[in-house]
């Protein structure tokens, strides 16, 4: 059952995905493949069908590697009455949360984050698979500076760590490896640092490693003064790397059509990018102004369809750090496949 969570009381029930972060108005720029990138002046509008039967569904409008964009710059929504609304940017912690209300209506983010939000009574579930760890295209990367003396995990105590968000891979992955290690990972300082901005907050010294996914950490591999210790491929042998798309579930439920459309569409870009990856590089270098060299490439899971166990791994790495009652949230709770047509 839908259980209608606002805004304010998930904000609540949900702060730690909601700290430090903040939805910034959208540019409103005309995008690669010709959608019109607008942007509200608060909440993002509600829109679903616009003329002739077209349904629209809203969507955050982020400079990142994304298979929406790409999806509509490959023509892969030509044929279909579905179409991607951009809603302007949404600070990463804040896409589960705007997802299980309904401001926006699908978005990508780690397992971790939909599971707990659906464990708080959000409706929101797992349609599409989406990238993969491969250990020559890692999920994440761990940066240090060259002088800072860091070199195993055990140096890391007492030291400051930058990451994207609480509550994703990024802290669950790293927190179940660094205690592998014999590491206290209460004697870490950890700060939410967002990907775009990682490799400067490293390099000045107001972190001492960052955690970096790609497009974005491809100008730290360059950068002279860093050097990478290690990928998630490293840690966990890409098992916690598939970031998944979601859906809201009332729109999945009013819109079968639509959502298997979306599906579809970006599941063929996947397809696309892991046959075509440099070509994709290129698409997403125009589309963020990004130099291209700087422009790491993504794997995607093959035709998008989810699989069980790296959601099984975040239900096991919840319980064991207490986010999450033992029991309380099934792998078949988290996901369905039905509206992949690749399924």
């Amino acid at each position: 059952m839908t259980i209608d969570v606002g805004r304010r009381s998930l904000l609540r029930n949900m702060a730690w995905l909601a700290t430090a972060s903040l939805i910034l108005p959208g540019c409103g720029k005309k995008e690669e493949g010709g959608a019109d990138s607008s942007s509200s002046a608060g909440a993002p509008a509600v829109l679903k069908k616009v003329g002739d039967g077209v349904v629209e569904f809203k969507y955050p409008d982020n400079p990142t590697f994304d298979l929406v964009y790409l999806a509509e710059a490959l023509g892969y929504f030509d044929g279909t009455r579905t179409r991607p609304r951009y809603v302007g940017k949404v600070a990463a912690p804040q896409i589960i949360p705007l997802i299980g209300t309904g401001e926006i209506d699908f978005g990508t983010r780690m397992v971790p984050l939909v599971i707990s939000a659906i464990a708080s009574g959000l409706d929101i579930k797992v349609v599409s698979a989406g990238g993969k760890t491969l250990e020559e295209a890692p999920h994440m990367k761990y940066f240090v500076r060259k002088d800072a003396g860091i070199r195993t995990p055990k140096d890391l105590e007492g030291k400051t760590v930058g990451f994207n968000s609480f509550g994703a891979c990024a802290e669950f992955v790293t927190k179940k490896y660094l205690r592998a290690q014999g590491v206290d990972v209460n004697k870490i300082n950890w700060l939410v640092v967002p990907d775009n901005q990682a490799e400067q907050t490293l390099a000045t010294g107001n972190t001492d490693l960052a955690i970096i996914h790609p497009p974005f950490s491809g100008g730290a591999e360059s950068n002279t003064e860093l050097t990478k210790l290690w990928s998630d491929y490293d840690l966990d042998g890409g098992l916690g790397g598939m970031a998944p798309y979601s859906v809201y579930g009332k729109f999945a439920r009013e819109h079968p059509e639509a959502t298997r459309d979306l599906v579809g569409a970006i599941a063929k870009a996947a397809n696309w990018v892991n046959a075509n990856p440099d070509e994709a590089r290129k698409i997403t270098a125009q589309r963020i102004g990004m130099e291209l060299r700087l422009v790491e490439r993504f794997a995607y899971v093959e035709n998008l369809v989810v699989t069980e166990a790296p959601i099984q791994y975040y239900i096991d790495i919840l319980e064991s750090e207490g986010k999450l009652p033992p029991g309380k949230i099934r792998v078949k709770d988290v996901y369905t496949n039905e509206f992949n047509p690749f399924a």
